[in-house]
């Protein structure tokens, strides 16, 4: 399989200089339809994670996981500790899944998903460009003197990004505290709480070190997605590039919007390229690098520079799309493959794991029963009888309080006491039930298999959960 070869580019580009050291990026403002497509992604993204704590269903939270009591709420369905082989699926599928949309679309997740990027540009950028103005000014600024409006500026955003963060540390808080108890937690004293206080605390410099300095530092040298890009990627994924065809070499903006029809009919390409080199492109990038180098690891697909090239374009009249969503195979003006072996393997395999982790989670069960024996000899025998004894544990894994009615399936000569025959157990609760086998000794000859039977009261016997036990004792 055809994968992509990232350019090796000469001279400094993106938010790392030659020498290693940092540079600051302050990307410019950009306008399009790109822009407010990212702005609407942006806002349902933070509305919708803003407002799982609130929303219930089956009168539990959308998403509550409570890991004080091992009691997990997805979406109406209910875990505990013993559901965290699912993590499995959850996990490989969520890896799977990246790396077949890498293929199809690229860094789509990257640009508009993420929750770096869906933060960093959706809030904290936002809060930036409000208090410190344009890029321009912001730049100016702080090229010059330092004044009392720099540094109160400076004190706003910071304050402003804090608060930010202690906003958002507190609806992450509300997914593994109930809303009640985070409530009263706001309202009492730190030293009432101090684990909530201070993984809130922590959160909060997390976030506040990350959006207010760190930034596209996470992406470009600590996430590792970015550095898979080249084998994920191949010649037909579907990319953010600049067409070098048709902008090379580059010109000077001779054309104007009134010598080309609006249908761009009767449009001649000139001696020189389309790209006018106004770097409009490389200022408004959030990691600051150069789109018309060539695919690089540092491009995060977020679509500022199609923006901006498009309304450069407008204004000097000629066609949009200099730099364009494309493949690598479609900027070299070569058809698009949208079959390929690569996205052929991967739906084989995306349709394989899908099929196990159905049926493996079909083996799940809303309760559980496990029986064990009890401390202390594996039988005994009394006036020439044998006795077993064991324990039944049973787990309410359901949303709401159950009863269950228990039964055991023994061969004639065992005798079962079983003390109580139905139980009622809370959410996620569990209840301990004894169970004693009795058999003459005399008709003891060789182990005897049995088993419990425990069903739902709700279900009429539909949904009998079995566990074995083994009757052991010894022949006279």
């Amino acid at each position: 399989m055809a994968t992509v070869r990232l350019p090796v580019v000469q001279s400094a580009t993106g938010s790392i200089q030659s020498d290693g050291r940092r540079r600051r990026i302050v990307p410019a403002d950009v306008r399009g339809r790109f822009d407010r497509a990212r702005k609407v992604v942006f806002v349902v993204l933070i509305a919708l994670w803003s407002a799982l704590p609130w929303i219930r269903i089956a009168g539990k939270p959308a998403v509550f996981l409570d890991v004080d009591a091992r009691k997990f709420f997805l979406f109406g369905a209910t875990f505990n500790a013993q559901d965290a082989w699912l993590l499995f699926f959850l996990f490989s599928g969520v890896g799977f899944g990246l790396v077949y949309l890498t293929a199809v679309a690229g860094r789509a997740w990257c640009g508009w998903a993420c929750p770096q990027t869906v933060f960093l540009e959706g809030v904290y950028r936002r809060i930036e460009r409000w208090i410190e103005g344009p890029r321009e000014k912001h730049l100016r600024r702080d090229a010059g003197d330092v004044t009392l409006s720099r540094v109160a500026r400076k004190v706003a955003k910071h304050a402003a990004f804090a608060l930010a963060s202690l906003a958002i540390a507190h609806i992450i808080l509300a997914y593994f505290v109930s809303l009640p108890r985070a409530f009263a937690m706001v309202r009492g004293s730190p030293a009432a709480h101090p684990e909530a206080f201070a993984w809130v605390f922590a959160i909060t410099s997390l976030l506040y070190g990350n959006f207010a300095w760190f930034r596209e530092q996470l992406c470009v040298v600590m996430c590792p997605y970015g550095r898979l890009q080249s084998v994920l990627l191949d010649e037909d994924s579907l990319v953010v590039g600049y067409d070098v065809k048709r902008g090379e070499p580059r010109g000077k903006a001779t054309a104007r919007m009134a010598d080309a029809p609006s249908d761009g009919s009767r449009y001649e390409r000139k001696a020189e390229g389309d790209c006018v080199d106004c770097n409009r492109c490389v200022v408004v990038c959030p990691t600051g690098i150069d789109i018309r180098n060539g695919l690089q690891l540092d491009c995060l697909a977020c679509t500022a520079c199609i923006d901006a090239c498009d309304d450069v374009m407008t204004k000097v009249g000629r066609p949009r799309g200099l730099i364009r969503y494309d493949s690598p195979n479609g900027l070299a003006g070569k058809a698009r493959k949208l079959v390929r072996p690569r996205l052929v393997l991967y739906t084989g395999m995306l349709v394989v794991g899908a099929t196990v982790a159905f049926f493996a989670t079909r083996s799940r069960t809303d309760f559980e029963v496990n029986a064990s024996r009890l401390r202390g000899a594996p039988y005994t025998i009394e006036s020439g009888s044998l006795r077993n004894a064991f324990d039944l544990h049973l787990v309410n894994k359901r949303g709401g309080r159950e009863a269950f009615l228990l039964s055991v399936d023994v061969p004639d000569g065992i005798d079962a006491v079983l003390p109580v025959t139905r139980v009622e157990i809370d959410s996620l609760a569990d209840t301990h039930v004894p169970l004693f086998l009795t058999m003459a000794q005399a008709r003891f000859h060789g182990d005897v298999a049995a088993r419990i039977r425990v069903t739902r009261e709700a279900s009429d016997g539909r949904d009998a959960v079995f566990a074995p036990i083994t009757f052991l004792g010894a022949s006279p």
